[in-house]
């Protein structure tokens, strides 16, 4: 591997990089990143609960339930193109055009859904809109996670990457938090027949202002400096996608490895959770919406934290350490969980959610040390779109494993071992890489 080497500056001696520069590349990464989770998360509760009856009646419960998991996976069989897409206009025309971009479409296909009509008004026609919507969401996605990786890490010292680099994972819980709150108030305040009669369009349709205050604050900032470096040195690769597989082909697969426990453990703790611990385990909807936002607001405080000590040890060495970990708790957790009990579900939320953050909050710092910088985006992108898409039928399969086992306690731990055991592989084999350095 090639790797170039420059000495450690702070911020302020980098050339073109003041302190406001860097607060506010932070903040526009991390609110795109926000608001991508806030649009995931709103269909996955949405799907958990309101999807089959009102868009695939006739399938019924059980197909209901299939067919809206299945419309989640569908947004992310598309990723990997749209990661290739945008990936290679990343590293070609820049990092900032290109989430201009991801950000418009993501935000407008999210709103949309907000007015579909519902099988009982159009037919067929809304469940094929929404599959639609969810693919076109997909798309733009796959070029959203990576450059707002890059936005963060691009600007910072290199040897603060790894904490740069789990700031834009703030957004996940945050996305989360908002979501849930905006469900938890309309149990709150509306009957369950008004809900799904006009209430669930509300959420959807508050995308349209979030939009606008992302791309206000994606256009007020400038190009990064490594991209700018990139262009005077005419070092921009013609095909940088195909060049990820000649420059960094080992960097690829450990990339997609590593990145399967933090994208994953979301889809099982957060979205199949929410089906399983109502129809099966019998806690209240609103309960699990509880639990799941005091889990986020916890990753408020342990995300910056673990970035911090992967700045600190390493950015591989820290995912390693969250996949050991929830090695070791997924089936006491589990097991617990048998016990239906408010107190055993925030307990459970809370352990199996602070262990795999600690793979998730690291997981940008170890994935942008895997690619040199002119097939960075790509490198990240397309890497980052595959585990998710190996993981967006997470929740159908678990579904499906549930219907095989009976429901047995231990099968959603079955899944988490098996993400946790491929996790810890990958970032131990990151671990005893040379990271890739950039000379600004």
């Amino acid at each position: 591997m090639t790797t170039t080497t420059t000495p450690v500056r702070s911020e302020t001696d980098r050339p073109g990089i003041t302190p406001g520069t860097a607060r506010r590349v932070t903040i526009a990464s991390f609110v795109g990143t926000a608001l991508e989770s806030y649009d995931f998360y709103l269909y996955a509760y949405f799907a958990a609960f309101f999807v089959g009856p009102l868009f695939f009646a006739p399938l019924g419960a059980f197909g209901g339930a299939l067919a809206g998991f299945l419309a989640i996976a569908a947004g992310f069989v598309i990723r990997p193109i749209g990661a290739i897409v945008f990936g290679n206009l990343g590293d070609r025309i820049g990092r900032r055009p290109t989430l201009l971009i991801t950000i418009l479409i993501m935000g407008l296909s999210t709103g949309l859904v907000g007015v579909l009509p519902t099988y009982a008004a159009a037919g067929w026609f809304g469940a094929i809109a929404i599959v639609l919507l969810r693919l076109l969401q997909g798309f733009s996605v796959g070029g959203e996670w990576g450059g707002a990786i890059l936005l963060a890490t691009e600007y910072a010292n290199p040897k603060k990457r790894g904490f740069y680099a789990a700031l834009p994972q703030l957004g996940s819980p945050v996305g989360s938090i908002l979501s849930a709150v905006v469900f938890i108030v309309l149990t709150l305040t509306m009957s369950t027949a008004d809900i799904a009669a006009w209430g669930w369009r509300i959420p959807f349709l508050t995308a349209f202002p979030l939009l606008l205050v992302s791309l206000y604050l994606r256009w007020s900032i400038d190009e990064t400096p490594v991209f700018r470096k990139l262009l005077e040195t005419g070092k921009r690769d013609a095909f940088p996608v195909v060049d990820v597989f000649r420059k960094a082909p080992a960097g690829f697969v450990i990339g997609i490895g590593a990145a399967i426990l933090g994208i994953g453990s979301y889809s099982l703790m957060n979205t199949y959770m929410v089906d399983y611990g109502t129809s099966v385990l019998g806690f209240k909807y609103q309960d699990l919406l509880v639990a799941t936002t005091i889990g986020g607001l916890l990753q408020l405080v342990t995300i910056p934290l673990f970035g911090a000590w992967a700045a600190r040890i390493g950015s591989a060495k820290v995912v390693a350490y969250g996949a050991i970990g929830t090695l070791i708790v997924a089936f006491p957790m589990y097991f617990l969980l048998q016990y239906a009990n408010f107190g055993v579900l925030v307990g459970s939320m809370i352990i199996g959610g602070i262990l795999p953050t600690l793979s998730w909050a690291a997981l940008g710092g170890l994935m942008s040390d895997l690619f040199p910088s002119e097939v960075r985006y790509s490198g990240l992108s397309v890497a980052y779109s595959i585990a998710a898409l190996l993981t967006s039928f997470v929740p159908a399969l678990t579904l499906i494993f549930g219907q095989a086992t009976g429901n047995a306690w231990w099968h959603p731990g079955i899944v988490l071992v098996v993400m946790s055991a491929i996790t810890l592989v990958a970032a131990l084999f990151a671990a005893r890489r040379k990271p890739f350095v950039d000379e600004v």
